[in-house]
């Protein structure tokens, strides 16, 4: 009998152990070796290089703007509100393999007819009007053993569904860090533009009253004075545009930090510069982009519930046991509860086993397998895009860099053949057409290496970006960065 009872034991307890449904497991994906845009990474990356990337702009207004959007940003708030979803139902499902306990209460009154009623052996029933009082209190107690493990599975997908939460969250962080950099950058550069705009205007008025005072002193014609009025003004008409995109990228920022669109407004008016020459790339493997990037270490935590939820609908199949009972007292009179005459239990096992669903269950599990295969292709999507992502950011900065130095040649050069220009035609040796040509060209190069260097900072964010740039500790917040930020700008 000792054996029999040991064997039992050691059977029921090996059913309990186990869970129905497939047994989670990261799927394996392959990656490449190495970047095809590898030429572009030549610097070691280390960890504060990505994950308080910003710094290495030496910006104490960008790290400003970067903490008090990590404090203020709404679509952050809203992931931080999306995680404790998560735990409260979290805490649910964890709910559901621990006892069930309901204390009732319950007080009614009856009254038997004054008819009589024939009984079942004949004759009237001896009892007439009565009416009755019943007073009731005690509690319910229930416990589902969970033997096929279908609470486990449910517990969890939801501890799944928390982790992905929180990649979540950080994924909003990683988005919000990249938009406040790029948004400060470009809104630099179009001040940078303003202040070329402005310098040529001034430059080709000072051309306008040469060809003036040669007009005046015989030496030049009226046409020269049109020519120099119609590129003064179609060069002044350029302004609005360039303000625009700076209001646009002002507003913008006060946005992405939870205030009004013009709560920095005034703060960032006076004209400034971020670093125009960016920190070099970090060199990094594709390989690495499976742990780094948070959205896709959220995927794969979706895939993880969506496995369990498979085995949560195949439990559904199995018989679920569980042991129920009452305590409590009752009585006619209130004053009688507390006799021990009045009290009353039951207890007993009870089995649950549905035979006949018409399919509903056979179906939810297939509805489950396709949800995870969906999460499976979802995840190995977000990889392939992650890894083009990359590919794409560092192809454009290393493009953009080469277009840079073009361009700072070209504006030398054109600066040269302005000068050379205008000492030719206030000689008489040049027409004044070949002045209006060379102040355009001159204006067109600057301009197009001011845009050049600020999307070199806009694809250097984007890099960093693409490798999951930002802090990974979950413990990371506003203030840290405040402390960061001090101890960078002190040494700085």
């Amino acid at each position: 009998m000792r054996f029999r009872a040991l064997s039992f034991s050691l059977v029921l307890t090996t059913i309990v152990a186990c869970a129905v449904g497939p047994q989670y497991k990261r799927p394996a994906i392959s990656v490449p070796q190495a970047w095809r845009e590898s030429a572009a990474a030549e610097a070691p990356v280390t960890g504060s290089s990505l994950e308080r990337w910003w710094m290495s702009f030496h910006d104490p207004i960008l790290d400003s703007l970067i903490v008090r959007a990590v404090e203020g940003n709404l679509d952050l708030k809203i992931a931080a509100s999306r995680i404790r979803e998560a735990r409260a139902a979290r805490g649910i499902a964890a709910s559901a393999a621990l006892p069930q306990v309901d204390v009732e209460g319950a007080y009614s009154r009856t009254k038997r007819s004054d008819a009589p009623f024939r009984s079942a052996a004949g004759g009237n029933s001896p009892f007439g009007n009565r009416e009755q009082n019943v007073f009731e209190a005690g509690f319910d107690a229930g416990w589902e053993i969970d033997v096929f493990g279908g609470v486990r599975r449910d517990k969890e997908a939801a501890l799944a569904q928390v982790q992905a939460a929180e990649e979540g969250r950080r994924d909003v962080l990683v988005t919000l860090l990249a938009d406040i950099a790029r948004n400060y950058a470009e809104m630099r550069g179009t001040q940078r533009q303003l202040e070329i705009l402005d310098a040529t205007v001034r430059s080709e008025t000072d051309t306008l009253d040469i060809t003036k005072a040669r007009l005046e002193a015989g030496l030049g014609t009226e046409l020269d004075v049109a020519r120099a009025e119609g590129l003064l003004t179609a060069t002044t008409a350029q302004r609005p545009t360039l303000e625009r995109l700076a209001k646009q990228a002002v507003y913008r920022l006060g946005v992405l930090l939870g205030q009004d669109p013009g709560g920095v407004a005034s703060e960032l008016e006076r004209p400034g510069g971020i670093q125009l020459a960016p920190p070099e790339v970090p060199q990094t493997l594709p390989s690495e982009l499976l742990s780094r990037r948070p959205d896709l270490r959220r995927a794969e935590r979706e895939l993880a519930a969506a496995t369990a939820q498979v085995g949560v609908a195949k439990a559904d199949l199995f018989p679920r046991f569980s042991i129920n009972g009452s305590f409590g007292r009752r009585s006619e009179d209130a004053e009688d509860l507390g006799s021990g005459a009045s009290q009353f239990w039951i207890l007993g096992p009870r089995v649950h086993w549905p035979i006949f669903s018409g399919g509903r269950i056979r179906a939810n599990i297939r509805v489950q397998d396709a949800r995870q295969e969906q999460a499976t292709r979802q995840y190995e999507k977000a990889v392939l895009t992650a890894l083009e992502e990359v590919e794409n950011a560092l192809s454009s900065h290393a493009r953009e860099r080469r277009r840079e130095e073009s361009l700072r040649s070209s504006v030398e050069a054109n600066r040269r053949a302005l000068d050379l220009a205008t000492e030719r035609y206030t000689s008489g040796l040049e027409s004044f057409i070949s002045v209006l040509d060379a102040q355009r060209s001159v204006y067109a190069a600057e301009d197009q290496l001011v845009q050049s260097e600020k999307n070199g900072v806009v694809t250097l964010i984007a890099v960093y970006k693409a490798l999951g740039g930002g802090w990974s500790s979950e413990k990371a917040d506003a203030s840290e960065l405040q402390t960061d930020a001090a101890h960078h700008g002190g040494h700085s």
